[in-house]
């Protein structure tokens, strides 16, 4: 397993794209419009960056939306972690994101200790 992307709500979307590209980042997927705009970045060493659009839900600074890591199985992890009482957000699903071109993937939420929500992400 290794770390995939950080999610993180933004103010102004359009101001946080900016910054990452000066830290070396690309717009690599996009879809959605307005509130509802997702824009990942991505480092030349595969670092990612997931920003929402949708300011009104912010979270405390500097807190992220979600850490999401990147397995080759999901469902398989998702049951391991079930048995050791993780609370679950959402069981795992197949989707593609609806980017351009779309990428399949199985995707799963559960709350770690504090409370942080880990995504569990597996492109197939």
């Amino acid at each position: 397993m290794r770390f995939h992307h950080i999610g993180i709500t933004t103010r102004d979307i359009e101001k946080s794209i900016e910054f990452y590209k000066v830290l070396g980042f690309k717009e690599s997927k996009t879809w959605g419009e307005g509130k509802k705009r997702v824009v990942m970045l991505e480092s030349d060493e595969g670092a990612i960056v997931e920003l929402f659009a949708d300011g009104e839900d912010l979270l405390p600074e500097g807190a992220f939306r979600h850490l999401a890591l990147k397995v080759d199985n999901t469902r398989e992890l998702f049951e391991k972690i079930k048995v050791h009482g993780a609370e679950i957000v959402s069981e795992p699903r197949d989707m593609d994101l609806p980017s351009n071109p779309p990428v399949p993937v199985t995707l799963a939420f559960f709350k770690g200790p504090d409370g942080e929500i880990i995504e569990l992400f597996q492109e197939r």
